[in-house]
């Protein structure tokens, strides 16, 4: 609930500007709740108008997207790119091609990369793009034509030292390296426009494990400080079955943890001898086969449909959960059955997974409750070194990238913590910190640079 007049008519007008788009309004609520507390202890907040400054996005652009399919018939999409700030670097966000997209999906993106971008310490400003575009059910050469046009209408907006898109869900190494393709071919040029490249062409090590990894490093640092704990002996739960759930499955176990569940938009495996990550890899990497698929290769693992009335992932007793599907996935139902069932930890490895209403339910009943825009910042921090790598043309080994990102996500939950301790907030409040800290860089930055 807004309760401070400034916060709370910056709010109003808001949505008064961006009427009918909820997941904007959803990421602009939580994130202003959160700096009722900065605007009250640096009136400098409210003289400069730095919150709408900070809600507007620099350019938005909605394009058209014209290809044929392989009956050579002409299929027509819509393309998006938000350029949210350049206040502390270019603007770097990943494309999403999924029948969902739309306008307030990007916006709502391009808000959360904001702070998620900042929280990195990294130089990258905020941006998010793409299309409602499916890859699913197309054929390679579709899914190239598809990528050719959109990037013939994007490379006007792009650059190196502009605005550097990489991968989202839909948009993996296959469609990165098309996109990267058609770019070179129009500009004539080898940059380091796109992160998320094949290794052969400028890619880094580790990018395809960096979101996953990164949210069991931040998970981990946040059970040590807080709890005095790990995911040692721990049992987790985890949804979805893209790069991010399977590398959060990977680095838990490694790190000790045994993780029970995973799922995709049709149903939810249980394993309870622990997922067995090479035969989720062979499904979701090789195969590109739905999760039912594990039950009938894992002995032991039972296949739940998601269906009305049928148990979810988060009704399994756990310690640690970690969502990572997507958006409004862990509703407020799903965040009292894991308090109920003894749940320590949940960190979000997709973005804003959590409703608010689940997030402020899971906070209030001392869960830690780590944020995406910081936990899975880890994606975006490792995009950020491929931007290094590419500038130096160097390529460091898996080890040097895995060790900057683990630094780096352990300084993103240290950054936090030391915000919850000034502004004297609640130990597992990390979203409240979160807000916060990566607020306060922007708002800086801004304010030093004037009217832009």
């Amino acid at each position: 609930m807004i309760t401070n007049a400034y916060v709370k008519k910056v709010f109003e007008d808001f949505c008064k500007k961006n009427p009918n788009e909820p997941e904007y309004t959803q990421a602009c609520q939580e994130i202003l709740e959160s700096l009722e507390l900065a605007v009250e202890k640096h009136p400098s907040i409210e003289k400069n108008h730095l919150l709408e400054r900070f809600l507007e996005p620099e350019r938005f652009v909605q394009f058209r997207v014209t290809w044929l399919d392989d009956n050579n018939q002409i299929q027509v999409n819509r393309g998006y790119r938000v350029q949210y700030s350049s206040a502390i670097g270019p603007y770097k966000g990943g494309l999403r091609f999924h029948p969902s997209v739309n306008a307030s999906i990007i916006k709502f993106l391009g808000l959360e990369h904001s702070l998620k971008n900042s929280l990195t310490t990294l130089p990258m400003g905020r941006g998010k793009g793409g299309s409602d575009f499916d890859p699913k059910g197309n054929s390679d050469t579709e899914i190239m034509k598809f990528c050719q046009s959109f990037m013939t209408e994007l490379y006007r907006h792009i650059g190196p030292d502009t605005d550097v898109p990489a991968g989202d869900i839909g948009v993996g190494g296959r469609e990165v390296g098309f996109l990267f393709g058609q770019y070179k071919r129009i500009r004539d040029e080898y940059t380091g426009v796109l992160t998320g490249k094949g290794l052969e062409f400028g890619g880094s090590l580790a990018r395809t494990e960096a979101t996953g990894y990164g949210l069991c490093y931040f998970t981990n640092a946040a059970l040590k400080t807080l709890k005095n704990d790990s995911f040692a002996g721990k049992t987790v739960v985890v949804s979805g079955s893209g790069n991010v759930a399977i590398y959060a499955t990977q680095k838990a176990q490694q790190l000790g943890g045994k993780v029970v569940t995973v799922s995709d938009s049709n149903g939810w495996i249980y394993d309870p001898n622990g997922i067995d990550v090479a035969v989720l890899k062979q499904l979701k990497e090789v195969e590109r086969a739905r999760i039912s698929e594990y039950a009938k290769r894992v002995p032991g693992s039972v296949y739940t449909e998601t269906k009305a009335g049928n148990p979810t992932v988060w009704t399994t007793k756990c310690d640690i959960a970690l969502p990572c599907a997507t958006q409004n996935e862990l509703k407020i139902d799903d965040a009292k059955a894991l308090v109920a069932n003894g749940v320590t930890a949940v960190c979000e490895g997709a973005n804003m997974p959590c409703t608010l209403e689940a997030a402020h339910y899971l906070i209030d009943n001392g869960v830690i409750y780590g944020p995406g825009k910081a936990a899975n910042a880890g994606g975006v921090a490792t995009s950020g070194l491929e931007m290094c790598q590419n500038s130096m043309r160097l390529s460091w080994s898996f080890d040097e990238v895995d060790s900057k990102l683990k630094d780096i996500m352990e300084n993103i939950y240290e950054n936090i913590y030391t915000t919850q301790k000034k502004y004297d907030l609640k130990s597992n409040d990390l979203l409240t910190g979160a807000n916060i800290a990566g607020f306060e860089k922007i708002a800086n930055a801004m304010k030093a640079q004037g009217l832009v």
